[in-house]
This record gives C-alpha cells, structure tokens and sequence, in this order.
C-alpha cells in the first residue's frame, strides 16, 4: 500500500544517506582549511561525544567516548589522543578518582562544537526549507525527542 507511513525503513534509508554524505560535507563546510582530512571527521566525532558525556555527568573518559561512539575502548583511546594533539580535547586527572584520566573540551573544541552544530541546523534547514514553520517544529521536536529518549 503506496500510502502507508512506515517509519522504520525510512528512518534507516535517512542513516543511510546520511552516513555516506555527512562526513564529505562536514569537511567542506565546518573545517575551511586545505588540510583537511578523515581525521576532522572524527574529532568532530569525539568532541561530539565528549560533550554528550558531559551533559549527562559530571567527566567524560576515554571508556564515556568509546559508548557513544559505539567503539571499543582502543579506538576510542587513538581518536581522544588524535583530538587531544589536534588541541581540541585536554586531558586531565578526574576529581574523584585521581587513577582515572578524563578529558575536557579546549576553546578549539567547543568553536568545533559550535560550528558543527551550526552545520548540523543549516542541513535542516535545508532539508525542510520547503515545509511550513509548523511542520518544521514538529519534526524537530520529534527528532529531538526520540533522540533523547535513546541516546543517553
């Protein structure tokens, strides 16, 4: 049935698209320098994850980057250490257990931050420059939700 709404398939035709795009524009577009390469691509991911860390704790650690990344813990470890040499992550001794490293976002990593979130509403934008302001918000408010209510 051609007018059946199936949510499912669309949402991982959408991921799809999307993981294969996403990370040439990225590139393009947030990071304005010639040499850049695959690696931006994952800081951006690590200074992402970092930062969704901290919103739900008080530190991020190597093994907080590894979960939201969906990594095991020696490639989340290479990509915090690239991002660290590239100066937009610092590591450090956590307050509450000095065994245990954590990392914090530098100013380069929240202008990064910033400017990838900035990229993130201008594809939305683009994405839904057709629909009406309240259909926009709609969406929005139930992509929002749902990633809310799966990524922790």
């Amino acid at each position: 049935m051609a007018d059946t709404v199936d949510g499912g398939p669309a949402l991982f035709r959408l991921v799809r698209f999307w993981s294969r795009r996403w990370s040439i524009q990225a590139l393009t577009r947030v990071v304005q320098e010639p040499d850049t390469d695959q690696r931006r691509v994952q800081h951006i991911q690590v200074v992402e994850a970092v930062a969704a860390a901290l919103r739900t704790g008080e530190q991020a650690a190597v093994t907080d980057v590894a979960e939201q990344l969906g990594l095991d813990h020696s490639g989340a470890s290479r990509m915090v250490r690239d991002a660290v040499d590239a100066g937009y992550l610092v590591r450090g001794d956590s307050v509450r257990d000095r065994r245990r490293v954590v990392v914090r976002l530098t100013d380069s990593g929240h202008d990064l931050l910033i400017a990838s979130h900035d990229w993130q509403r201008q594809c939305f934008d683009q994405l839904t420059a057709a629909w009406s302001e309240r259909d926009r918000r709609r969406f929005a408010g139930y992509l929002q939700r749902l990633a809310d209510e799966t990524i922790r």
